[in-house]
């Protein structure tokens, strides 16, 4: 082996052990609440667009599980997100989505659609949480215990398991909704009120994904 390779070799063992320094920290709470079996983390996708649903991840990893660059699903581009979402689909005990669709957000205001979806995600998980790590909130009218975390997705790796989940999954059905209302640019901008969107939203009117309540402006 030449002082090339060598050096290669330590940057990828350096870059590694950096890593999983990071991943660790990122367990501080599945840590202090490792008493119970199945920690479920819990994140939502898509409370700020003006068109299509708000999805919610849950997620229970095992103790131990290792899914390196796991990460806040804001900070991972759309390839690593596809990548990881595969990967926490394999390893993770059980994984469960919500999705409430714009109807009835308009209906309930998107706070309240957002509980319905982590509620939802939480009945279709397939093992029984012990507790719930959540994104900032309380979810009303569950009765397993309750960990809000003010920016979760970055400090606990079931949050950001779930934040995967729920992107990826509103992502692709962002995706699916372009070929069902094209004009909209729903695969770029995801229903997000983006110059494009708007625009489009006043020259074709609105389409049945907008949220009414959102779009009040544009139309």
């Amino acid at each position: 082996m030449n002082k090339r390779e060598e050096e290669r070799l330590l940057k990828q063992k350096i870059k590694l052990e950096k890593e999983r320094t990071r991943l660790r920290e990122m367990c501080v709470y599945e840590e202090e609440y490792g008493m119970y079996q199945h920690i479920c983390g819990i994140d939502e996708a898509g409370r700020g667009p003006l068109a299509g649903p708000v999805v919610a991840g849950a997620v229970i990893l095992a103790k131990g599980t290792e899914i390196l660059y796991l990460n806040d699903s804001k900070k991972l581009s759309a390839k690593k997100r596809e990548e990881l979402y595969e990967e926490i689909l394999k390893k993770a005990v059980s994984v469960g989505v919500g999705v409430v669709g714009p109807e009835r957000i308009d209906e309930i205001n998107i706070l309240q659609a957002t509980y319905e979806a982590m509620g939802e995600a939480v009945r279709n998980l397939k093992a029984e949480p012990d507790i719930l790590l959540n994104d900032a909130v309380t979810i009303p009218d569950i009765e397993i215990r309750q960990v809000p975390i003010v920016k979760g997705d970055a400090k606990s790796v079931s949050i950001a398991a779930a934040s995967i989940i729920a992107k990826v999954t509103r992502d692709r059905m962002m995706a699916e909704y372009e070929y069902a209302y094209p004009g909209y640019g729903f695969a770029k901008h995801k229903g997000y009120g983006t110059k494009e969107h708007t625009e489009s939203i006043k020259r074709l009117g609105p389409c049945p994904i907008h949220r009414r309540t959102f779009i009040k402006k544009f139309v």
